[in-house]
């Protein structure tokens, strides 16, 4: 086995604990999403997925140009991080402790990449997360059993079909930490406003650098829409594939698996198996040659005095957790 050390200037070590809900007595659920509330989500599923689609022959001469490649990555990139470092790591597992403003930041560029504000994004993933891949679960791939049939629409649920499910996670349960905070309840409220900037924001540099119409609209459909389906597809497979498909080398409550294709474009996150068996660690690809963006744009955070308290993992916590796994090896 190989074990993991910290990034140079590591602090915190990691430990397991789940940060738990304050007011745990509180129902799961917060009744149903309203109807119009639930055509939004498939409109702003359906839409980008159908752009996507629509890419393909556009990419085969015509209509995009290395102005739009340029500002589709840095856009993904931004919203990727804001999903992976801040919804995920900060918000939802507590790995690190933030100055205000970057904290803010971070709530701003995660809704960029519209999967859902950032309070019912939090809360959906600390009940994922209560109940991995168990009754209660809102994605694991494992509620229909383990035929085939079972696992295929068990794999569509877990990657999308999930989406569509008009039960709400009560946030007051899972979320009172961002319920309570003025900053991110307001930041929260705003994700329609936020939305309509993320798609907005390309389609308007587009235009202002090529002084077209043409420049922001292919702006528009590649650094807005295309990119948005590519990272809501690269985000539902760590529920969906990364909980069937790969290794699972640490102990863990779930089936989470390690899934190295997806590594870059998760920015880290398809280290799932050590995720869900250390939740609240900083670092998710914490083994020699696990790529982890995320984690080193925390260490760069740390660095930079903007984030504390990381929890980085150690090479004991490491070594627990393989042979936790591995009795015999």
């Amino acid at each position: 086995m190989t074990t993991a050390t910290a990034p140079p200037g590591a602090s915190t070590p990691a430990t397991t604990q789940e940060p738990a809900p304050r007011g745990g007595a509180k129902p799961v659920l917060d009744g149903r999403r309203p109807p119009f509330e639930a055509a939004l989500v498939y409109a702003f599923t359906l839409i980008p997925m159908i752009a996507l689609v629509a890419a393909v022959p556009l990419a085969w001469g015509w209509g995009l140009t290395w102005l739009d490649v340029g500002l589709a990555a840095g856009f993904y990139l931004v919203s990727a991080l804001g999903v992976t470092v801040g919804f995920h790591r900060h918000f939802t597992h507590r790995a690190f402790k933030a100055k205000r403003g970057l904290r803010n930041g971070l709530a701003i560029a995660g809704s960029l990449a519209l999967q859902g504000d950032v309070i019912t994004w939090v809360a959906d993933h600390r009940r994922h997360h209560a109940f991995a891949d168990k009754e209660g679960d809102p994605h694991s791939p494992w509620l229909y059993g383990t035929g085939v049939a079972a696992l295929a629409k068990g794999l569509f649920h877990a990657h999308m079909g999930w989406l569509f499910d008009r039960d709400r996670t009560n946030a007051a349960r899972f979320t009172p930490d961002l319920l309570s905070d003025r900053d991110i309840a307001r930041i929260s409220r705003l994700f329609p406003l936020l939305t309509v900037a993320s798609l907005a924001a390309p389609a308007l540099l587009g235009g202002l650098i090529t002084m077209s119409w043409w420049g922001a609209l292919t702006a528009l459909f590649w650094a807005g829409l295309v990119r948005v389906a590519v990272l809501h597809h690269v985000t539902w497979s760590i529920n969906s594939i990364c909980h069937m498909i790969g290794e699972r080398p640490f102990e863990a409550r779930s089936k989470a698996t390690n899934f190295w294709p997806l590594a870059v474009l998760s920015m880290g996150e398809s280290w799932h198996n050590l995720h869900h068996a250390d939740p609240t660690c900083a670092r998710h690809g914490a083994e020699p040659g696990q790529i982890d963006p995320s984690a080193r744009v925390i260490w760069a955070f740390e660095k930079l005095g903007w984030a504390r308290e990381v929890r980085w993992p150690t090479t004991a916590r490491m070594a627990r957790l393989y042979e936790a796994a591995n009795p015999t090896a």
